[in-house]
């Protein structure tokens, strides 16, 4: 019998995907024409694919079509010919099923799916809490343990991965952090991507020279980069916002984990490998490894989990407005609101922003604006170089935009301008004014803010960890004026 041909997608290129044998690697440029999607990301799959290819050597089989379906079909590619590790996607999973390939167990993530089928048995989904599943990690795998209890007496040192950013100042103050130098396959997937720009597809963003790593050789350099650089920073620093440093102390390595260029444990395992040597604080390195083995493989549980339907099946709070032109250009230009708009900026040249302007800018002013929480999973999946089909459900219609009413997220997170202008240094040079909910230079999140409690009061006000806000809210003297200004509110 001939053996399969393993087909690895833009998601599975590092080792750990092969086996030896023939390897299918499937180019589909005509899906760039059917959605927008970040012209970057569009960069570094088609990118990161071909470097596969070209240290494959004669184990790649490159193949295209206008589908992947049509393209696999085309090379004969189903029945026992076809096997894949695992599927990235509910849409793949269908697919390699219909076309009767064979699917082994996934790789990439820390804990096997039956582990945590396993746990989550018997639990009703508002019990699938991601601490309870992170401890569990953490004492099975016994990273970070030391006689069966957490190194450092507690297992989440969140609380001290909260300080505001250095006053006055206008950066951390760090390295550049690593980039690559292209090459001639990066040439090429830019005069392919230019042909399809110029033709009109819908790319998000502009082009630049590549950020992020296409290659395993890249991943690691990367990987070196932030723990030599950064790791030490990471921790306090991690939900803190400066407008003239993106990057802050952040990894940036959610790129190449999700193209499968580095494994998370490897990743967990070196940092944890710094702490033990005494190079790195004990914070910073447990924030890394909860991202990581805790949230990160949650997620991807979750989206198995949840079942294909749960972005669509889900809309708790009602929320129906279009995600709006300027966030598809995006156009930093027509908005305001100075961290609102940085954080468009950031998207439009370069596809990524570190998480806490994903949650507390863009996603709390698309809560409380209501923007309709499927298209705004994929908004975040296009839009983002680490976007992927698995990783944006839970963190979008779950976290972010509460829309499963409480399976991923215990309460709406929603804030006012005030959390902005104690984490970042934004609100200084913003024409709208944090402490104000009325007026022409009423901030949007804080004059939002109570515009969205009034919204879903009725939804949420069973919410035992909402009382408090929805108490603020019944006291508002002026809550009629606030709700008012905010429907009328045409200017962000």
């Amino acid at each position: 019998m001939t053996a399969p041909t393993r087909w690895l997608t833009s998601e599975q290129l590092g080792p750990h995907f092969d086996d030896g044998g023939e390897i299918a690697l499937v180019e589909v440029l005509e899906q760039y024409r059917r959605r927008p999607v970040h012209r970057q990301k569009a960069h570094l799959h088609l990118s990161a694919l071909r470097h596969r290819a070209a240290e494959l050597g004669d184990r790649a089989r490159v193949i295209t079509g206008p589908t992947h379906r049509e393209a696999l079909e085309g090379a004969g590619l189903t029945g026992d010919r076809l096997e894949t590790v695992g599927a990235i996607s509910w849409g793949m999973r269908k697919l390699v099923e219909e076309l009767g390939g064979t699917m082994l167990e996934p790789r990439g993530f820390v804990t096997e799916r039956a582990v945590f089928d396993d746990w989550a048995a018997g639990k009703k989904p508002s019990q699938l809490v991601m601490d309870r599943f992170y401890r569990e990690v953490r004492e099975r795998t016994g990273l970070l343990m030391e006689g069966g209890q957490p190194v450092g007496g507690q297992f989440s040192f969140d609380a001290a991965n909260r300080e505001r950013p250095p006053k006055g100042a206008v950066s951390l103050g760090l390295p550049d952090p690593w980039r690559p130098t292209e090459d001639d396959i990066d040439r090429a997937v830019r005069e392919d991507l230019d042909r399809l720009a110029a033709d009109g597809a819908p790319f998000i963003g502009v082009d630049a020279p590549r950020r992020f790593a296409a290659t395993r050789e890249e991943a690691l350099a990367a990987l070196d980069d932030f723990v030599e650089t950064r790791l030490n920073d990471f921790g306090p620093y991690e939900d803190a916002m400066l407008r003239g440093d993106a990057i802050m102390a952040h990894t940036r390595l959610s790129v190449p984990i999700n193209l499968g260029l580095l494994r998370p444990l490897e990743v967990v395992e070196r940092v944890v490998a710094e702490y033990e040597a005494g190079r790195a604080p004990l914070n910073s390195v447990e924030g890394l490894v909860r991202q990581l083995i805790g949230w990160r493989d949650w997620v991807w549980h979750l989206y198995w989990h949840l079942g294909p339907d749960y972005t669509t099946s889900n809309n708790f709070l009602d929320a129906r407005t279009p995600v709006p032109e300027n966030w598809w250009g995006p156009d930093p230009s027509t908005v305001a609101a100075a961290c609102l708009s940085d954080a468009l900026e950031q998207i439009a040249q370069t596809g990524w922003t570190h998480h806490i302007l994903r949650l507390m800018v863009l996603g709390n002013h698309a809560l409380q604006r209501g923007y309709d929480p499927a298209e705004l999973t994929a908004w975040f999946r296009d839009a983002f170089v680490d976007g992927t089909a698995w990783v944006m459900p839970a963190n979008v219609v779950g976290m972010s935009q509460f829309a499963d009413g409480g399976v991923v997220a215990t309460k709406p997170y929603a804030s006012g301008g005030a959390y902005i202008q104690k984490m970042s240094d934004y609100c200084g040079s913003c024409r709208f004014d944090p402490k104000k909910r009325l007026g022409d230079d009423a901030c949007p999140f804080t004059a939002g803010y109570w515009a969205f409690l009034d919204r879903v009061e009725p939804r949420i006000r069973g919410n035992h960890r909402m009382a408090q806000p929805l108490a603020g809210l019944r006291r508002l003297a002026d809550r009629e004026q606030v709700v008012a200004q905010e429907r009328a509110r045409d200017a962000y």
